[in-house]
């Protein structure tokens, strides 16, 4: 089969690799789309710590079951959505870790990622441990059904906040998650939400769904607290991982609001806890998702309740893998770049 590796910094390279044989709690899943995120981008450029030159890179990826040897409780043609993640209890690692012990593999101590630690989704087939695999609706087409990991983290990111309805949210960073996120926090109840993305394209597509959309820039706490009253929102999310955003979260927060960090920062950075403490706000962190998200995002997807039929998307074939992350990392365009590893092209 096909198979798309790392290679190295700014390098895939296409190779031809045997079609795995899953044995007992293994299923081979026909990957029909994979989604490009900022973590892929990491890895294409280097930057991320475990990723090592040949992985079979991708853990954004949806499929339909081929083969499901043993008592998995999957059949083949079973539409599947993949929660790739891998924790002490995938490894057999004994005693597992407290985290896993306490029923929150999520925040593994070792927490490892098809795509990263094990083969991900680039590829033609792909075996994964048969809990990995959720069944989904088999009319949720490809380009919907791939979004149910981004949309995962987004349902997490909300639930950890405490969303009361007719809350004000401020959501900093209009890329995928950012823009997840608010769409779950409105399917929540949220009352108000306030969108702010230096990208104008994004700014766009975030206002043509009825977002009140803010630039980015040193004003935007200040505007923000113009729209809220003079208050700051009730809810902010750090959906962008840059560093000028940490500034400012606390600065768009009210008093005795609260911070959700669902981006990733490439390094620490600097947080006015100054402003937490005096303001008693607060700050929460979040990582990835529960599995009980993740099957909430699947339920999202079937009801299509998010409207996420009308996101705009590309796929790309397989071959041109190079020509997806290049488009992924220019962020404008579509909010989601996504591959069909079963289209070659030409």
């Amino acid at each position: 089969m096909r198979a798309i590796r790392w290679a190295g910094p700014g390098e895939l390279a296409q190779d031809t690799v045997p079609v795995p044989a899953p044995g007992p709690g293994w299923v081979l899943v026909k990957v029909t789309r994979v989604g490009i995120c900022g973590s892929d981008l990491a890895i294409w450029h280097g930057e991320h710590a475990r990723a090592r030159p040949g992985v079979i890179i991708g853990h954004e990826f949806t499929g339909v079951v081929e083969d499901a040897p043993g008592s998995t409780g999957l059949e083949a043609g079973t539409h599947v959505a993949i929660r790739p993640l891998i924790a002490c209890h995938d490894r057999g690692t004994t005693p597992p870790c407290r985290p896993c012990a306490a029923g929150n593999s999520h925040v593994c101590a070792h927490l490892g990622l098809y795509g990263v630690d094990e083969p991900g989704g680039l590829a033609q087939y792909v075996q994964v441990r048969a809990e990995a695999a959720h069944p989904i609706g088999g009319d949720v087409p490809d380009e919907r059904a791939v979004l149910a990991e981004p949309l995962a983290v987004a349902v997490h990111a909300v639930a950890r906040s405490g969303l009361r309805p007719d809350d004000t949210v401020a959501v900093f960073g209009a890329g995928p998650i950012g823009l997840l996120t608010a769409l779950v926090a409105r399917h929540r109840g949220a009352h108000r939400i306030i969108l702010v993305e230096p990208n104008a394209w994004r700014r766009d597509v975030a206002e043509q769904r009825g977002f009140t959309v803010l630039p980015a820039g040193p004003e935007t706490p200040e505007r923000v607290r113009d729209l809220t009253g003079g208050d700051g929102a009730d809810i902010v999310f750090d959906s962008a991982g840059h560093a000028s955003v940490a500034l400012q979260v606390t600065d768009a927060a009210r008093i005795q609001g609260t911070i959700v960090v669902a981006g990733v920062h490439k390094q620490p950075p600097a947080v006015d806890l100054r402003a937490v403490n005096f303001a008693e706000q607060r700050l929460i962190g979040t990582r990835v998702y529960a599995r009980e998200d993740f099957l909430a995002a699947i339920g999202l997807l079937e009801k299509d309740e998010l409207r996420l039929a009308t996101l705009p998307v590309t796929t790309f074939p397989l071959s041109h893998s190079q020509d997806a992350f290049h488009a992924a990392g220019q962020g404008e365009g579509s909010v989601k770049i996504l591959i069909d590893p079963n289209h070659q092209g030409s």
